[in-house]
């Protein structure tokens, strides 16, 4: 049973058409082992991949290709990859995951980050491209959703943006419900939140400006042990 509406499928794969300029690759892990969504994460990826000829999907199961994800260096399932396909060359990896189904509201994000790496364009304010420019450590950014969050789309394609545009930045979409430990450990009680280095908070859709300065204050905070 597919999970995109054919009036769905339909404005999507308009949207493909338009955007994607270059391959692109989902990279999608999977577990049989009491894993929630992983068959909904494949399915709709394969779903997607079907709606345009630039986009393919590459599934692995995290018991078993062991060798092949720690390449995208993902550790817990399902997760996404979303990645510039080098076909005869290897893939450019710009640190865009989703942990959980990006279901709901978040589709939009998932839609976003296939758009943005095959477009080879990004959104960003210019001094915010300046501090990512000088970075000279590495920014882990986790934002902590859940799909019936009409605010966390906003938050997640900001982070997807940042790891973008830079190679010393990767950002999570990570599903509160479904990584439940995860959200106890950053104190997850209301989304969106978002996680810098495991040092520096962010609560709700923050806007450019704001998030920047937090990654600032990220730059500045000792690393935890």
């Amino acid at each position: 049973m597919a999970l995109l509406s054919p009036e769905d499928a339909k404005a999507v794969a308009a949207q493909f058409e338009e955007n994607l300029q270059r391959p692109v690759k989902l990279v999608v892990a999977t577990s049989q082992l009491n894993c929630m969504y992983c068959d909904e994460v494949k399915a709709l990826s394969e779903e997607l991949a079907e709606l345009s000829p630039n986009l393919t999907v590459e599934s692995y199961d995290l018991d078993v290709d062991v060798t092949d994800l720690a390449i995208y260096n993902l550790d817990k399932t399902p997760a996404i990859a979303i990645v510039a396909d080098g076909r005869d060359e290897p893939d450019t990896d710009y640190g865009i995951r989703f942990y959980g189904i990006p279901s709901g509201y978040e589709f939009m994000s998932l839609l976003d980050a296939i758009n943005t790496v095959g477009s080879d364009h990004v959104h960003l304010r210019q001094d915010t491209l300046d501090f990512l420019n000088d970075l000279d450590q590495d920014l882990h950014i986790q934002v902590f959703i859940t799909p019936t969050c009409p605010h966390c789309p906003r938050a997640v394609i900001l982070a997807h943006h940042l790891a973008y545009a830079s190679p010393r930045v990767t950002a999570d979409m990570v599903e509160a419900m479904e990584f439940q430990e995860l959200s106890n450990r950053y104190n997850v009680y209301g989304v969106p939140r978002t996680v810098i280095n495991e040092t520096v908070h962010q609560e709700g859709a923050a806007p450019e400006p704001m998030l920047l300065q937090k990654l600032r204050q990220a730059v500045a905070a000792p690393t935890l042990a």
